[in-house]
C-alpha cells in the first residue's frame, strides 16, 4: 500500500499552514457532510460551535479529537485528510467504514484556535481540566465520550521543535551521542500512579507499535515516546483510567517544515496504518518491549545554533555560542516566526535544527552591546555577514 500516494490524493488543499481556525474547517465540513454526519455538540466560552463528525457503520468505535490546544493545528489537518479519504468510493474506505465507526471532534478549542493560544478564552489549559470540568469545552468533550462509549481514543496534538529522540541519527556529538528531531511522538498514557501496564493500556501500546513500524519506512529514527508520568487531570490519563485504550499522537518538527505540511503527511500515515492493522487484526500481542524501545523524547533542540562566535566583552575577547528559538506570533491572521536569543555560552548537550560554525567570526549588533537572552536574533558576523531573524540574510 502506497501511503504517500494515498495522502497526496486525499489531502485537503484548502487547509494549510499553522493557523487553522473554525472559518477554515467549516467549508470543509460542508463538503464532507454528505449524509448528515455533522452535528454541533456544544459551544465554546465565546459561543463558537464545537462540531462532531460521525462516519462508518462498523462495530469498533474510534473517537478522535484534535486542537484542544488552539495553536496545535497539524493533527487537525491530518484528521481532515483522513476524513476526506473515508468519503471516497475506494475499497480501502469501504473496508474501514464497514469495520469501524469514527467519531471526531476536530476542533475542541475554537476560541484558542482563533487566538492562536494553547489555552481557551478563559486561559485554561483544557488538557488539565479532565477532572474538574470547569470549562464548556471540557464538558463537551466528556459528554461526547460518554455518549459514544468508544473502543479506542486518539488524543491528537502538536509538540514544539525543542524535542529530539536519541539512539540513532545523523547528528553526532564528539562523545558519540546521536539525536534526531522528534517528528512524531506517541504515548500510551498511564492509568495509575505506578504506571503499570494492564490489558487496556496494552491495547493502546500495540496500536502505537504498529504505527511506529509504518513510520520507520518514512522517518527512520525520528519517532519518540513521551514520558508516561501519571496525571489524572490530563484527558488521556483520565480515559485510560476509565478502561478505554487511549493513544496520544504528537506532531513535531521535520527538517525546515515550520508549517508542518510534511509532518501532517506522517500523522496521516500513522493514523491510516494503525487503522489498517486493526482492520486486518494484525495487532500482534506482546509488543510492550517494542514500545519501550521507542526512544523517549528529550528537550535537546533549538531552532538555530551559532558556534564559536568571538565577542568583545569588557575589553576581553571571549569565544561563545548562541542558541536561537522562534516564537510564533499571530498578526493580521497570519503566523510569524520571530527569532530571539534563547541561550548563550556552552551547551554541549543541545543541538540546533540549523547549526553554523562561525570559526571565530566577530559578533556585533546595531546597539553595540553584548547579546542578551530574549534579544531579537539580529546581528552581524565580521560586520559583513548579517543574521536577520535568526538566519542568514541573502
Amino acid at each position: 500500500m502506497n501511503l504517500e500516494f494515498i495522502f497526496s490524493k486525499y489531502k485537503v488543499e484548502t487547509l494549510h499552514g499553522r493557523y487553522i481556525t473554525l472559518n477554515d474547517i467549516e467549508p470543509v465540513f460542508s463538503k464532507l457532510n454528505t449524509g448528515n454526519q455533522l452535528a454541533i455538540e456544544g459551544y465554546s466560552v465565546l459561543k463558537k460551535p464545537i462540531y462532531s463528525y460521525q462516519i462508518g457503520a462498523g462495530k469498533i468505535k474510534i473517537f478522535l479529537w484534535s486542537q484542544m490546544h488552539g495553536n496545535e493545528s497539524t493533527t487537525t489537518k491530518a484528521l481532515f485528510d483522513f476524513l476526506n479519504l473515508l468519503q471516497s468510493d475506494s475499497e480501502l474506505a469501504n473496508d474501514l467504514l464497514n469495520h469501524f465507526t469514527f467519531y471526531c471532534l476536530p476542533m475542541v478549542n475554537p476560541d484558542g484556535a482563533t487566538l492562536y493560544t494553547r489555552e481557551n478564552a478563559n486561559q485554561i489549559d483544557l488538557n488539565r481540566d479532565a477532572q474538574n470540568l470547569t470549562q464548556p469545552e471540557s464538558v463537551v468533550l466528556r459528554a461526547y465520550f460518554n455518549k459514544v462509549q468508544p473502543d479506542y481514543c486518539y488524543n491528537l496534538h502538536d509538540q514544539r521543535t525543542i524535542f529530539g529522540v536519541a539512539v540513532t541519527g545523523p547528528k553526532v556529538k564528539p562523545n558519540g551521542a546521536k539525536l534526531n528531531p522528534a517528528t512524531v511522538s506517541f504515548l500510551a498514557p498511564s492509568y495509575n500512579e505506578n504506571r503499570e501496564i494492564n490489558e487496556v493500556r496494552a491495547k493502546a501500546i500495540k496500536v502505537i507499535v504498529a504505527m511506529n513500524n509504518a513510520l520507520q519506512d518514512y522517518i527512520p529514527n525520528q519517532v519518540g515516546r513521551f514520558d508516561d508520568s501519571f496525571n489524572i487531570n490530563c484527558i488521556g490519563d483520565t480515559f485510560q483510567s476509565m478502561n478505554v485504550p487511549t493513544i496520544l499522537v504528537e506532531a513535531g518538527h521535520y527538517q525546515n517544515d515550520y508549517n508542518r505540511e510534511e509532518t501532517r503527511k506522517y500523522i496521516f500515515i500513522a493514523l491510516l496504518s494503525g487503522f489498517v492493522k486493526l482492520f486486518e487484526n494484525d495487532i500482534v500481542s506482546n509488543k510492550i518491549e517494542d514500545y519501550l524501545n521507542i526512544p523517549q523524547n528529550k528537550v535537546v533542540f533549538y531552532d538555530f545554533v551559532y558556534k564559536n562566535i568571538k565577542i568583545n566583552y569588557d575589553s576581553n575577547i571571549i569565544i561563545t555560542n548562541i542558541a536561537i528559538q522562534f516564537k510564533e506570533v499571530l498578526f493580521n491572521n497570519k503566523i510569524f516566526f520571530n527569532a530571539f536569543i534563547a541561550k548563550i555560552n556552552d551547551f554541549e548537550d543541545f543541538f540546533g535544527h540549523f547549526e553554523y560554525d562561525a570559526k571565530g567570526a566577530i559578533f556585533s549588533n546595531e546597539s553595540n552591546t553584548f547579546p542578551k537572552i530574549d534579544d531579537k536574533a539580529d546581528f552581524y558576523l565580521n560586520e559583513n555577514l548579517k543574521i536577520e531573524n535568526g538566519s542568514f540574510k541573502l
